[in-house]
């Protein structure tokens, strides 16, 4: 236990009495990961003051944190409205109202905040975040600016994967990373360090928020089937999220040893990790929300390595290394990284080679129009800035009868991105919109889908691994951070280079060539057709030694014996 907890665990003990010890103790422990004694604490110093603005909001926060958003909600608005100049609550509940489901109310308190403090750069961050959200581009630029400038001035406070979607450089990235990871690092007590084993089966872990009907579960649940099924490593899965009872989850549980650590405080989870002998450990969250670096930063694995769910250099000093492909992470990129890279000889991105295609039901009931094509961007709608909503409107513009199919964003979002079609020249009902999907059946939609248009400076990931399998393809124009390469490694590795384009006048134009072509927007579908069974893009079998290779070669390095090797694989 840190020490600022243990000597509030002890003020109170000796002055059960003190409520402002008791708001600083819940603060504390739920910073700790603790939300049962958050909650004792928060409950305590609200019947010690009944209605106090402070203890409404600890409760509240404790609620959030528990997953009791409507809760949440509640308690927060209560405090709000007794302080109502009081930014860090208004702050928390704008955090409350996001998971409750009321995303324009998330937008008001963030700006309130803001109002409140517009100087503090953790607040603007938040604004700027759920403002992209939205699609509400109100003073965009200023607000980016402001983040980007605190960055460079060292604040730690922004969150780096929020930092993901400003157009800012891989030195830029690293910075916000580093400041952030040293920040989480301050006042926690690694546990004590242990060595790989010298010998013996690997024990390797991977923790995550995703284990589940999430694209993180979704992209690995047939690797770790293969790497069961190869048998050279024990796998364990350490499962910040509970069964959420999906297939997904049933598949993974089969596939490996899952632990449930969800809602364990960091120091517990670390434990776990460090009692189940885990050699090397994946971070499958990273600085993504749900994610928990300071269980990462209490070192409770000897190798600790960064992959697949945060697209970007972690800056932790617990991290060694990040597995990568050279394409979506040159030599160039690698000094803006603070881990050791290693090389997956293939795309650094696993899939489910598992799944099959459902029938889609017809356009009309998809709200397609009977004809002409349809250009399609599944990605969130944080990704969906101006910059890569005005190419895509540009390439309506230039094929006629065409349509651009979008996933429906929170609160106004659509009715926002309607009002630029509108403003661009361009009927808004060309902005088809598709309500969230179970994952089988939004996959199918893409049978009505000609081409996939990516975003910048964030990539389709997980939506361009999907669009890829479902046979459609995806154009994207990759930049010089790892996030803005991903589509395009996808592309490199599938042979498909021509997706590839330099610049948004080359996308623009090779978008409304293929929609004006419909000979050789057909010849691009069969040569992905073709390249989906060819390439080693989609083979988990190969993807399962490439992986197993690169764990065992961070284990040599690290003092275990490979069976039958006298010295580590080159890293390829």
């Amino acid at each position: 236990m840190d020490p600022q907890r243990e000597q509030l665990r002890s003020a109170v003990q000796r002055q059960p009495q003190d409520f402002i010890a008791w708001v600083m103790l819940a603060d504390a422990e739920l910073e700790a990961g603790d939300t049962r004694a958050g909650d004792h604490a928060a409950t305590r110093a609200l019947q010690l003051r009944p209605g106090h603005p402070e203890a409404l909001a600890r409760l509240g926060r404790t609620r959030w944190m528990q997953g009791r958003h409507a809760e949440a909600a509640t308690l927060l608005r209560q405090a709000s409205n007794l302080v109502p100049h009081h930014p860090g609550i208004a702050l928390w509940l704008g955090h409350a109202l996001e998971d409750a489901g009321q995303p324009e109310a998330a937008a008001d308190a963030y700006r309130h905040a803001h109002r409140l403090l517009p100087g503090e750069p953790y607040i603007t961050a938040q604004l700027l975040n759920w403002q992209r959200r939205l699609c509400d581009w109100r003073e965009l630029d200023a607000l980016s600016r402001q983040v980007r400038q605190a960055v460079a001035q060292g604040a730690a406070v922004v969150e780096p994967f929020a930092f993901l979607s400003e157009d800012s450089s891989a030195a830029e990235q690293l910075a916000c990373a580093r400041q952030r990871a040293a920040g989480v690092a301050e006042g926690l007590r690694p546990l004590p360090a242990r060595q790989v084993r010298p010998h013996g089966t690997l024990r390797v872990g991977f923790l995550s928020n995703g284990f589940g009907a999430h694209p993180t579960g979704l992209l690995t649940v047939a690797l770790f089937e293969q790497l069961r099924a190869h048998g050279r490593l024990e796998l364990h899965l350490f499962a910040l999220t509970g069964d959420d009872g999906s297939t997904i989850r049933a598949r993974l549980q089969a596939a490996a040893t899952v632990h449930d650590v969800a809602a364990l405080p960091h120091a517990a989870i670390a434990a776990r990790i460090g009692e189940a002998g885990i050699d090397v450990l994946f971070d499958l969250r990273g600085w993504g929300g749900g994610g928990v670096p300071a269980v990462l930063a209490m070192r409770p694995a000897p190798v600790q390595v960064s992959w697949l769910a945060y697209p970007g250099t972690s800056g932790a000093a617990w991290m060694d290394y990040v597995l990568a492909d050279r394409f979506v992470l040159p030599d160039a990129l690698a000094p803006a990284f603070s881990e050791q890279v290693r090389y997956l000889p293939r795309v650094f991105q696993p899939s489910d080679n598992t799944r099959l295609l459902e029938p889609a039901p017809d356009r009309a009931a998809c709200g397609l129009p009977a004809q002409g094509v349809v250009f399609c961007c599944f990605n969130n709608s944080y990704k969906l800035n101006p910059r890569s909503v005005g190419r895509a409107l540009a390439v309506l513009q230039g094929v006629p009868g065409s349509v651009l199919w979008l996933l429906s964003g929170p609160g106004n979002a659509d009715t926002r991105l309607r009002s630029a079609a509108r403003e661009a020249g361009l009927d808004p009902a060309r902005l088809v919109f598709m309500a969230k999907l179970p994952h089988p059946t939004y996959l199918a939609r893409y049978r009505h889908a000609d081409l996939f248009l990516d975003t910048h400076p964030y990539n389709a990931h997980t939506t361009a691994s999907d669009a890829l399998w479902a046979g459609c393809p995806v154009l994207t124009c990759p930049g010089t951070t790892f996030a803005s390469r991903v589509a395009g490694s996808l592309n490199h590795h599938l042979g498909l280079p021509d997706m590839n384009v330099a610049d948004d006048r080359a996308f623009i134009e090779r978008a409304v060539a293929l929609g004006n072509d419909p000979a050789a927007l057909a010849a691009l579908r069969a040569r992905l057709a073709q390249a989906r069974d060819a390439s080693g893009v989609f083979d988990m079998t190969g993807f399962a030694d490439d992986f197993q290779a690169q764990v065992e070669a961070m284990a040599i390095g690290h003092g275990w014996s490979a069976p039958g090797k006298t010295r580590p694989p080159h890293a390829t």
